[in-house]
C-alpha cells in the first residue's frame, strides 16, 4: 500500500482497537477515513430489549406502583424503554404513569427523547452530569420517595447506594442490559494481539466493557501480557471517567475528551497517535515509525510483521549494528535459524522500496543508515 501525504490521514500506519457492540460500526468507520486499520471484537452483547424480561417485570411494576421521580439518563434507552413497552402493549400507561412523575433528564439528547414521547422533562442539568442530578435529587429530600433510575448497560457507581441511604425506594429499569457475546473467538484473538502488543491504541465505550475485556483476559490467563501491553505500549482512549475506571482500577492511564463523544474521543487519538512514532534521518530521507507502516518522505509503505519488528529493534539503537541474534529474538515465533532473519530482512527493505536504508555490516548484523545530522534534524 502506497499512499501520499494529501491522502494516507493522521492515524495512517496504526492499528486500534475497537471494543464497542454498539455504535461501533460508526467509530470504526471515524478511524478508518482518518487511515487507521481497524481491529473490532464486541467485548459485550447488548440483551434485546424485546426478549428482556427484567425490563418488563421492571416495567409492569412502575405502572402499578407510580413513582415519585423518574431519571432519564440516556436518549437511545428511553426511547427503547418507550418503544419496548408498546411492543408489549403497556406503551399507553407507561406515558400515562410518567406523566406524572417528576421526571429529570440527564441533557439535551435525553430532553428530546421525552419531547419526542409527549412528555415534558422537569429538570436537566446543564453540565449533562448524573452527579449534577444526584445532588439536585439529595438536596429536595428522598427519604419514603419512590425514584425510577433509566439505566443503560452500566451502573452508576454509588448512584442507587447514595438514593437509598437517604432514604429512597430506587427501581433501577435496566434498559440495554449487557451480556458476555456469544461469539468469544473475536475478542480472545484481540486479546492475543493486545497481549503480543500488535494494538497502537484500544477503545472503550463503557465501563462494562472495559470489564469484560479484563475479565477474559484474567480467565485465560493473560491478565499479566495484557496489562503490561496497556500501561507500557498501547494507547488506550475511553469516551469518559465512568468508562474508564475499570482500567484506571488496575493502574492503567487513559486518554479521555472532554466532551464525551465519539468524534472528540477519534480526535484526540488522532493529536496522541502520531507522537508515539519515531522519526528519524536516515540516509538521506525522513523515516518515521508507526504501528505496521512507515512513512519514508511521507509515502506511506505497508510492512509485514516481522518486518516491523525488526525494524523496531534497529531504531532502538538507531546507527548502531544490531546482531543477528538479537535480531532473531525480535521476530515474532523466533526460533534458532538466523536465515529466518536474512528472510525477514529482505521483505522489510523490499516494503521500505529503498534498500539502502538498512545496510548490512559483513560477520555482524545489520544497522539503520544513520546521517551524521540525526541529533539535531529530527527529533521523536
Amino acid at each position: 500500500m502506497q499512499d501520499d501525504d494529501t491522502t494516507h490521514g493522521p492515524l495512517a500506519g496504526f492499528t486500534v482497537g475497537v471494543t464497542a457492540a454498539r455504535r461501533a460500526e460508526e467509530l470504526g468507520t471515524l478511524l478508518k477515513r482518518r487511515g487507521a486499520a481497524v481491529l473490532h471484537a464486541p467485548a459485550l452483547r447488548i440483551v434485546q430489549l424485546a426478549d428482556d424480561s427484567e425490563l418488563l417485570a421492571a416495567t409492569k411494576e412502575l405502572i402499578g406502583h407510580a413513582p415519585d421521580i423518574a431519571v432519564a439518563t440516556t436518549a437511545i434507552g428511553f426511547r427503547g424503554w418507550i418503544e419496548a413497552a408498546d411492543g408489549w402493549g403497556i406503551g399507553d400507561a407507561l406515558l400515562r404513569t410518567l406523566s406524572g412523575v417528576e421526571l429529570l433528564a440527564r441533557g439535551p439528547k435525553v430532553k428530546g427523547a421525552i419531547r419526542a414521547a409527549g412528555l415534558t422533562e422537569t429538570w436537566s442539568p446543564g453540565s449533562e452530569s448524573m452527579a449534577e442530578v444526584l445532588d439536585r435529587l439529595l438536596a429536595e429530600g428522598v427519604d419514603g420517595r419512590r425514584v425510577a433510575l433509566q439505566l443503560h448497560g452500566e451502573a452508576l457507581p454509588g448512584f442507587v447506594e447514595s438514593l437509598t441511604a437517604a432514604g429512597a425506594d430506587v427501581v433501577v429499569v435496566p434498559v440495554y442490559r449487557w451480556m458476555p457475546p456469544q461469539d468469544i473467538a473475536p475478542l480472545d484473538r484481540m486479546l492475543d494481539v493486545t497481549a503480543a502488543r500488535g494494538l497502537d491504541a484500544i477503545t472503550f465505550t463503557s465501563a462494562p466493557a472495559a470489564a469484560s475485556f479484563l475479565g477474559r483476559a484474567e480467565t485465560r490467563g493473560l491478565l499479566p501480557e495484557v496489562l503490561g501491553a496497556l500501561r507500557d505500549d498501547v494507547l488506550v482512549a475511553c469516551v469518559g471517567p465512568v468508562t474508564a475506571l475499570p482500567l484506571q482500577a488496575r493502574g492503567i492511564a487513559t486518554l479521555q475528551p472532554e466532551r464525551f463523544r465519539l468524534g472528540p474521543l477519534v480526535q484526540l487519538m488522532c493529536a496522541h497517535l502520531p507522537r508515539a512514532a519515531r522519526v528519524l534521518p536516515v540516509a538521506g530521507h525522513r523515516v518515521e515509525i508507526r504501528g505496521h507502516a512507515v512513512l519514508v518522505d511521507d509515502e506511506l509503505r505497508a510492512v509485514p510483521p516481522a518486518g516491523m519488528a525488526l525494524l523496531h529493534a534497529l531504531a532502538r539503537r538507531p546507527g548502531w549494528v544490531v546482531a543477528r541474534a538479537d535480531l532473531l529474538r525480535a521476530l515474532p515465533g523466533s526460533g534458532s535459524d538466523e536465515h529466518a532473519v536474512e528472510t525477514a530482512m529482505a521483505r522489510l527493505r523490499t516494503a521500505l522500496g529503498l534498500p539502502r536504508l538498512i545496510q548490512t555490516v559483513v560477520k555482524r548484523g545489520y544497522r539503520l543508515a544513520l546521517d551524521p545530522t540525526a541529533d539535531t534534524k529530527y527529533g521523536r
